[in-house]
């Protein structure tokens, strides 16, 4: 039966478009993100005035899909899968040197790429802050030959980008969408840094790497990745080193060196253990930053960080008494 052309005019709330027996009702969807399907209902002279449950349409099956971070169990409660949804992960310059053979170690950013990739995967967001150590430390340079101490850290904010031009090389060769924010402006090799772009960024599903450290000298990288964790909103900093984890002695120094599950803030500021430096690890007691310290050259170890898994030591938390399931 044809339509009355006077009903299938486009009215405020709604256009209707005809059809021997369709109408086709497109409510404002496009403002609720609502497949136009959905409003396709039947319609036809006997249905005009009565209300929708007389209508033959049909209601789709809208099964309860969990939130990201949860798992469904058979009674339809829920437990947490992932401790954390946003991260940051620290990688120092030397542990991208590898056995220091070279600068750069591919095999290692190739591992760090590859188990970035399976947690990004399972919609966790992640951003790396890299240093420069591997290439120029700025303090160690600073009065060799007139060189200030300022004009080496900037020098060493640059090999910093270098390090994070590589590791984006990298993680794009698999297939890991990746953005490098510099926090001084190089335009022609990266984005500079902006914190609702990089959010953005994050929310996309993109891995972004923080260079150039905070920009300023004086400040180290493990400053730059308690600041820019800060600002993202990140829930934790995960500092990939190349031992297991903070110990009560210098394991290299005392075999009965024990590894410590857990510490303060207070802990780490009045042991003075070289974890981060005082302004950094004092950011992130500030605003309330727990710190995974790990072992960067142990498989899985940065998957296990990401997602939550007991590794290494935690400072400023407490892990969880059951075990996290992946």
């Amino acid at each position: 039966m044809a339509i009355s052309t006077s009903f299938c005019r486009p009215i405020s709330s709604f256009n209707a478009i005809s059809s021997p027996s369709l109408c086709y009702f497109k409510p404002f969807y496009h403002h609720l993100k609502l497949d136009p399907s959905f409003a396709l209902v039947k319609c036809c002279s006997s249905h005009i005035g009565q209300s929708p449950e007389h209508m033959n349409g049909r209601q789709p099956d809208l099964s309860p899909i969990a939130p990201f971070g949860v798992t469904m169990t058979n009674n339809g409660t829920s437990k947490p899968s992932y401790r954390w949804r946003r991260v940051l992960l620290k990688v120092s310059g030397e542990a991208l040197a590898g056995d220091q053979a070279q600068n750069i170690d591919p095999k290692i950013t190739m591992a760090i790429a590859r188990e970035v990739a399976a947690v990004t995967r399972l919609g966790i967001e992640v951003a790396i802050v890299v240093g420069g150590g591997n290439i120029f430390r700025g303090s160690s340079w600073a009065g060799s030959s007139g060189l200030e101490r300022s004009s080496a850290d900037y020098i060493g904010m640059l090999a910093t980008v270098m390090n994070a031009i590589f590791l984006q090389a990298t993680m794009e060769s698999i297939g890991i969408p990746t953005r490098v924010q510099t926090a001084f402006r190089m335009s022609e090799v990266a984005e500079p840094y902006i914190r609702r772009r990089a959010v953005r960024h994050l929310e996309k599903g993109r891995v972004v790497i923080f260079a150039a450290g905070t920009g300023n000298p004086f400040f180290t990288t493990d400053t730059a990745a308690a600041l820019r964790c800060a600002e993202i909103n990140a829930e934790v900093v995960l500092k990939a080193t190349n031992v297991d984890g903070v110990y009560d002695d210098n394991p290299k120094h005392n075999p009965d060196a024990r590894l410590q599950d857990n510490l303060t803030y207070h802990d780490v500021i009045s042991k003075e253990l070289s974890v981060m430096d005082l302004t950094a690890i004092t950011l992130c007691q500030e605003n309330n930053i727990p710190v995974v310290v790990f072992n960067l050259n142990k498989t899985g170890n940065i998957a296990k960080a990401i997602k939550g898994e007991r590794v290494g030591t935690l400072i400023g938390d407490t892990w969880n008494t059951e075990a996290v399931v992946s």
